[in-house]
């Protein structure tokens, strides 16, 4: 949104309104989400929750950056399924639960509600669009470098494993999830510098979660969820850190 709109949409004024808006768009947004089977009941519960929070913090930027993440990650999901089928990798038909949302849109509601009640810092809608574009990033890099195929190296060491190995990353899959990171950051800037914090972020959490899953996880310390957790908390808190200092 641009300045004008942001202020009007903040506004005392404009709180009735600006609550029936984001539940209508939340609501419809979760039953798409589960139509398309993207994601289980619940999970489409939780995604509606999350959807919500950032309408109410952000408006429209929000969602749009929000529906690019689904748009994204499902697509990235379906490309190549028979090949990731074979593989053993493929996400299961019926779409993430809500473990798997609140893993990953988690931090960006946690984002929006800090937003909402404790104090409109732009830098925590900085954190916010940041946490998304990892998420977005992890997904589709993922998925991606098992559809596309490649050698598959573990981050921690180079050494060559099998796809789908916690940690392992490819070159299509990287340049892939780099880009996502870029095109959330650019569906939910409020400015080309925070476009570049966020995306910069983005990519930063999405190795992060590479090493994470490379040692914690492979180790079975943290599980999938938790790593994919703390891979966007670590962006948000980069992008944070970085919108404070510059």
């Amino acid at each position: 949104m641009n300045n004008l709109a942001e202020i009007a949409w903040l506004a005392p004024a404009a709180w009735p309104a600006k609550l029936w808006i984001s539940t209508l768009i939340s609501l419809i947004f979760a039953a798409f989400g589960r139509a398309v089977r993207g994601v289980t009941t619940s999970g489409a519960v939780a995604g509606g929750a999350v959807c919500f929070a950032l309408m109410v913090a952000a408006g429209l930027t929000g969602f749009a950056a929000l529906l690019t993440v689904f748009a994204l990650t499902w697509l990235a999901t379906r490309f190549g399924y028979a090949h990731k089928q074979s593989l053993g990798t493929a996400e299961r038909g019926s779409g993430r639960t809500v473990a798997q949302v609140l893993a990953n849109l988690g931090v960006p509601a946690i984002c929006a509600l800090l937003y909402i009640l404790v104090r409109q810092d732009f830098r925590l809608r900085i954190a916010l669009i940041a946490a998304l574009a990892e998420a977005a990033a992890d997904t589709v890099s993922s998925e991606i470098g098992q559809a596309v195929g490649g050698l598959p190296r573990l981050v921690t060491n180079w050494n060559s494993v099998s796809a789908g190995t916690d940690g392992a990353i490819t070159f299509a899959g990287t340049a892939a999830g780099v880009a996502t990171a870029i095109v959330v950051s650019l569906v939910g800037r409020v400015g080309w510098r925070s476009t570049a914090i966020c995306a910069t972020a983005g990519v930063i959490g999405m190795m992060a979660d590479s090493f994470l899953g490379a040692t914690v996880e492979h180790r079975g310390i943290l599980g999938n969820n938790a790593v994919n957790f703390s891979s966007t908390a670590i962006a948000a808190l980069t992008a944070f850190i970085i919108a404070l200092l510059v």
